[in-house]
């Protein structure tokens, strides 16, 4: 049973695909000065991307937990992105949380496990 590591540093890999599963570390937008809407849009972005490059999509993912550094205030908004960012049907296991981020002006952050696409 191979486990297949990608974007790997001394700490951690981005991607890891074991037996027909992605796992996605923790992803976070580029514009740290923006809103939460716009982290989250960027977010979902490199999710997408990272996704595709392992061999899967949105319509894989299995599971989501999403840090949110404010959660009464951020989580209507990075909500409607993700309502808007899912296809219809498509509805993963979901846990969102209000967590300390590793950066102060990091909003939201997002781990995810999709199946592989066949």
């Amino acid at each position: 049973m191979r486990i297949q590591r990608l974007h790997t540093d001394r700490r951690m890999s981005q991607i890891v695909i074991h037996q027909g599963t992605v796992y996605l570390s923790g992803q976070v937008g580029e514009s740290m000065e923006a809103g939460v809407e716009q982290q989250t849009e960027e977010t979902l972005q490199e999710i997408e991307k990272l996704l595709a490059e392992a061999g899967s999509d949105k319509e894989h993912i299995l599971s989501v937990t999403i840090y949110l550094k404010d959660i009464e205030r951020d989580f209507a908004g990075m909500n409607a992105v993700w309502d808007r960012w899912l296809p219809e049907g498509v509805a993963p296991a979901r846990a969102t949380v209000e967590a300390g981020m590793c950066e102060s002006d990091i909003l939201v952050e997002m781990s995810v496990i999709a199946a592989l696409r066949e």
